[in-house]
């Protein structure tokens, strides 16, 4: 065991060496811990921000005008007024997202217990903020209509008042969460990466047959690429969520991070076997890429970074359980968001830790054997 230990840890600094060697492979690291989670913490946004709306005020009196100024940034830019035959126009040319219309007679109608129709039309290609642009806006006209008819004595308070209170995130956002699910989807990515471009970096080049007639094992090389990768991307996580996502956006974190790379150390280790055993049934770097890119793309896609599993179909719920970036994402989130613990987040280490070994294993067969048609 003493020797099988011994092996491992030369070969790891060997591929330490040869990482150290390759500069696109360390541009890519730097870039995809620093600019991307950057990027796209700032870029990326979920919530409304400088939406372009537009109104067509036919009733021109206090409540309308009320309306109007409610629609304040950064949710919305300045109210652009137009008439009511420039609307489809406007959506078509896409001008604006949202119109809305306030009818003629609004406030009198209101005034005398009628129920006016307040139209909005959004142009709903821009999916995600037309969702949640309209219930802005509907908030914004029930609150202005509910405060106007209260000073008229006209209606009265609702009997109950709806408090919210956004825990973990209290300005709701998304660049908090954008940012740390940037960098957990970079794990995935550079792990596959990585340990798969040093096992065909072996091939052709040609230093495979320098390690056939070693007195090392299958096991050893596997497990020296393992560890020396995954120490590496450790190293890397650590100095991102310090120095990007806390120092440079100044998002908090909430839980421990030890305990965060501690979780991470399991993901790697499922990640970089899951590396290796595609590494397996390419011949080439461009073969190896095209069987890697759908690969983590799925895992960062429906793991939960984006879109939460419960919302996806039951068979991709079901699919997805069998894969470790949804358990590592659930446990991200728990402890770096809420501030979970290990008696938390154990349950999802151990299906990690499981999932791992079955990749290993896999690798581990499928590497002997191209061992074997190597030599």
């Amino acid at each position: 065991m003493r020797l099988w230990l011994r092996n491992v840890f030369r070969l790891g600094l060997k591929e330490m060496a040869a990482l150290a060697k390759d500069p696109v492979l360390l541009g890519l690291m730097a870039f995809v811990f620093t600019v991307s989670v950057y990027t796209v913490a700032h870029g990326v946004r979920t919530e409304v921000r400088n939406a372009a709306i537009a109104v067509v005020d036919g009733d021109g009196s206090q409540l309308s005008r009320r309306i109007i100024e409610a629609l304040q940034p950064p949710y919305f830019l300045r109210p652009l007024l137009i008439d009511r035959h420039e609307v489809d126009a406007g959506l078509d040319r896409a001008l604006f997202t949202f119109a809305l219309d306030l009818p003629p007679g609004m406030e009198a109608d209101l005034l005398a217990g009628r129920t006016p129709i307040v139209g909005l039309a959004v142009d709903a290609t821009a999916m995600t903020q037309a969702g949640i642009g309209t219930r802005y806006i509907s908030e914004i006209v029930s609150r202005e209509t509910d405060v106007f008819l209260g000073r008229h004595n006209v209606a009265e308070s609702l009997p109950v008042e709806l408090v919210i209170r956004a825990y973990f995130n209290p300005n709701l956002d998304s660049a908090w969460f954008m940012a740390v699910m940037q960098v957990v989807q970079n794990i995935t990515i550079l792990s596959i990466i990585l340990v798969g471009a040093a096992v065909i970096r072996e091939r052709e080049r040609g230093t495979i047959e320098h390690l056939l007639v070693m007195p090392v094992t299958a096991s050893e090389i596997a497990a020296a690429k393992i560890w020396a990768n995954g120490l590496v991307i450790l190293f890397a996580v650590a100095l991102s969520l310090h120095f990007v996502v806390n120092l440079g956006l100044g998002i908090p974190v909430a839980g421990s991070r030890l305990l965060f790379l501690g979780s991470a150390a399991f993901y790697l280790f499922a990640t970089t076997a899951m590396g290796i055993l595609l590494a397996t049934f390419a011949n080439s770097m461009p073969q190896f890429a095209l069987m890697a890119i759908p690969c983590f793309v799925v895992m960062n896609l429906l793991s939960g970074s984006t879109t939460p599993v419960e919302s996806m179909p039951l068979f991709f719920q079901i699919v997805m359980k069998g894969l470790p970036s949804t358990h590592f994402v659930a446990l991200s989130q728990a402890v770096l968001y809420r501030g979970a613990g290990i008696d938390v987040i154990w349950p999802q280490l151990a299906l990690i830790a499981f999932q791992g070994s079955v990749f290993l294993a896999l690798a581990l067969a499928r590497f002997k054997a191209m061992l074997a048609r190597q030599a």
